[in-house]
């Protein structure tokens, strides 16, 4: 019997089944809703059959893992060879509060360290600018100059850790200074590991924590990319973010598909600088949330890989399979931790958190079930670690590749992500891509409708949030939260004052000189940069700069 003749069989009794044995079942026990649907919209069926896979190519669109298209995971031994590297976003109050932090975690099992700067270095003022009262330290660790960063690495060796840095706008003096404390370590450059996320695109229409307008963002991104492929072969200099997009209330589809787009953006930004694709793509890496709904994550995932290894082989013919792979890192999903019953935050972390794992993730992040009622306490993180070490050692869940593989529901979903994402790819190019997008609010209104809606089925309680629209109760659960000393703003802003007196600042003001004309001639920003930065010159002064020549970003309302 011939497969089409099997899919025609199955059909039949499909059929069948719907005519006879189903009615019998919904007379006795009614379905829930008239229809199910997952967070993108897309329409549930009640059952997956061979049928819904039939024009599935097992060598064209699964593959082996480790070999094109990478659906199945970019290392032939996958979680079997080598546990993904367990991350804990970490930095509040001082370097120092947030350097014992680092060294807590660590000591705890975590496998690499994971950086949160507070807003003011995030949007690159210093802590004594008057923008930054009240902020300093309050989400995030205060690094305002070299010294910061110092104190924030004392006694962590930069060869033997790697480190992720959530910095967009000022990536390249964060990125300067990491690589002086290493010189000052003795670890030369090419020795150097972690991320930057360095991703500013998103910023336009996610995060919103922007600094220069879009075009000069760009160029920026791509001066850290061309930099760290001569000079920091480890690094991975763009983290591509979903991560923010999905927090600003977009579905998975639009997360995948405005996040992948982004990436295609800064391969071509790096191919008009000359560079040659397999120098630079295979340390572009991605970063992506994991929210409820285990199987459109999971299929969000797998998609994920099979598309940038398609988009990398077809549209840029890029011929190292390492250019194919995309290597994700996952955080759990803030968006969906509730301030109220708290510690059912602990159940919705390992769901998103096993998502990413049995998709293949090469890094992870779990919350900790207090970060919606502020910055997690050592006892949240520890158990949002411990989530992790018990997927690993204790579920059983890493002992096969891809267990999901061949699902009727898995296989199905995935395509299905695959097909709408390419339908916003084609939207894209068709208005010339992701910058004249970013102008016109297209990825603005996207994802505000997707909010909206989704708003909406909580507040008609078509989306059941337990604890929060649902199964609710009046009893209070005591949680002691960390909270951030008033005072780390003033020690901060003196330790600030002192540095600034103690330098030699005749030499900063040559640097940023210096730096002013090389911005002014389009030049390749790191090097100076690097100078300046160890001459401790700030992130504000260095920023200052740039502000002057390439002005700061006014965003479009969008209605």
């Amino acid at each position: 019997m011939s497969d089409k003749e099997k899919i025609n069989e199955i059909a039949k009794e499909r059929e069948r089944w719907e005519k006879t044995t189903l009615p019998k079942w919904i007379g006795q026990s009614p379905e829930r809703k008239s229809e199910f649907r997952n967070h993108s919209g897309t329409l549930i069926k009640r059952v997956y059959t061979p049928e819904d896979i039939k024009d599935l190519d097992y060598m064209r669109d699964l593959g082996f893992p480790g070999e094109y298209p990478f659906t199945r995971g970019v290392h032939a031994t996958m979680h079997r060879g080598r546990l993904w590297t367990m991350r804990q976003f970490s930095g509040y109050g001082t370097a120092e509060q947030t350097n014992q932090r680092f060294k807590y975690l660590l000591k705890e099992g975590e496998t690499g360290l994971s950086i949160a700067f507070d807003y003011p270095s995030i949007r690159g003022y210093d802590s004594d600018h008057p923008f930054s009262k009240g902020e300093v330290g309050i989400c995030g660790v205060a690094v305002s100059s070299l010294k910061d960063m110092e104190v924030l690495f004392n006694g962590i060796p930069l060869d033997k850790v790697t480190t992720s840095m959530t910095i967009n706008g000022p990536a390249a003096m964060l990125l300067a200074m990491y690589i002086a404390v290493g010189n000052k370590q003795g670890v030369p450059m090419e020795k150097l590991g972690g991320t930057t996320q360095n991703d500013v695109l998103k910023e336009f229409f996610a995060q919103k924590l922007i600094i220069f307008p879009p075009k000069p963002s760009l160029k920026l991104v791509t001066d850290i990319v061309e930099y760290c492929t001569k000079h920091v072969p480890r690094w991975n200099p763009i983290s591509i973010s979903g991560y923010h997009i999905r927090e600003a209330g977009g579905n998975a589809v639009q997360e995948l598909a405005f996040t992948l787009y982004d990436g295609i953006t800064y391969v071509e930004s790096c191919l008009e600088r000359g560079m040659k694709v397999d120098e630079f793509a295979p340390r572009l890496s991605f970063f992506f949330a994991a929210h409820n709904d285990l199987f459109e994550e999971i299929a969000k995932f797998r998609a994920a890989r099979r598309i940038w290894a398609k988009t990398m082989k077809e549209r840029f013919h890029a011929k190292n399979p390492r250019s194919m792979w995309m290597r994700m890192h996952v955080q759990t999903a803030g968006f969906t931790l509730t301030a109220q019953q708290p510690l059912n935050n602990i159940t919705r972390v390992t769901i998103q958190a096993l998502s990413a794992v049995l998709a293949g993730t090469q890094s992870l992040h779990t919350n900790s079930f207090d970060e919606a009622l502020a910055l997690p306490s050592e006892e949240a993180v520890r158990i949002a670690l411990r989530t992790q070490q018990i997927i690993a050692h204790e579920s059983g869940v890493v002992n096969t590749i891809d267990p999901l593989a061949g699902s009727y529901y898995v296989e199905n979903l995935t395509n299905e992500m695959e097909e709408r994402t390419m339908e916003y790819f084609r939207k894209l190019d068709d208005m010339g891509g992701a910058i004249p997008a970013i102008e016109k609010g297209f990825f603005q209104k996207e994802i505000a409708d997707s909010a909206y809606e989704y708003q909406k089925e909580v507040d008609e309680k078509r989306r059941i949030l337990v604890g929060v629209n649902d199964y609710t109760t009046e009893e209070k659960q005591p949680i002691k939260v960390l909270r951030v000393d008033p005072k780390v703003e003033e020690e901060q802003v003196t330790s600030l004052h002192k540095l600034k007196s103690e330098r030699d600042n005749k030499k900063v003001n040559e640097m940023l000189e210096k730096l002013h004309y090389a911005t002014e001639k389009d030049e390749n920003l790191m090097p100076i940069i690097i100078d300046a930065v160890k001459a401790y010159a700030t992130i504000g002064e260095i920023c200052d700069v740039l502000r002057k020549i390439y002005g700061e970003y006014k965003e479009l309302i969008v209605i």
